[in-house]
């Protein structure tokens, strides 16, 4: 279906939409980071993990940047897809900060040790921060929560983005 509206036709989504991941991306990770090292808010398991494929979508978006037509295309549908992995994640935390369902092993004791010896390696490999208890909300949202509908949005406003690259792409293509 053809987009019909000029200012969104005329946008050079071929650039602006890696530039969007790199900067968004960018920017929640050195949030993340800041309300780590600034704010001392230390990430637990889960908030880690959520960090990777904000990673993975900015070295794809950078690698877009520089690529032809169907290349970016498809280096933009694996930044959408990264994205939404990440909001996967971000998803099953906030069902452990809600308490809908139990963390991952890492998230916590899941065992009940059988020996003195047990217990003692299960409390030194216990991470210090919970993933089932959240650390900082802002109108009621944890930032798992805000990290879930940032990556669900900019995933699919990439993938919209490459899906008009290559409707303009193939329109263009005698």
């Amino acid at each position: 279906m053809p987009v019909n509206n000029p200012a969104i036709q005329n946008l050079d989504w071929r650039r602006l939409a890696p530039l969007l991941v790199i900067v968004s991306s960018g920017g929640l990770l050195a949030a993340a980071f800041g309300f780590e090292i600034w704010g001392g808010l230390r990430p637990c398991t889960l908030c880690v993990y959520q960090r990777w494929p904000h990673a993975v979508a900015i070295i794809l978006a950078g690698l877009a940047l520089g690529a032809p037509g169907g290349p970016r295309v498809l280096l933009l549908v694996m930044v959408a897809i990264a994205l939404w992995s990440g909001a996967a994640i971000a998803g099953f935390h906030v069902g452990v900060e809600q308490q809908w369902w139990p963390g991952t092993a890492s998230c916590g004791a899941t065992t009940t040790p059988t020996s003195l010896q047990a217990l003692m390696a299960q409390l030194q490999a216990q991470p210090i921060i919970r993933c089932d208890e959240v650390a900082w909300s802002l109108l009621g949202l944890s930032m798992a929560a805000y990290n879930l509908i940032l990556s669900l949005l900019l995933g699919g406003l990439i993938l919209a983005a490459a899906g008009l690259i290559e409707l303009r792409r193939t329109s263009d293509d005698p």
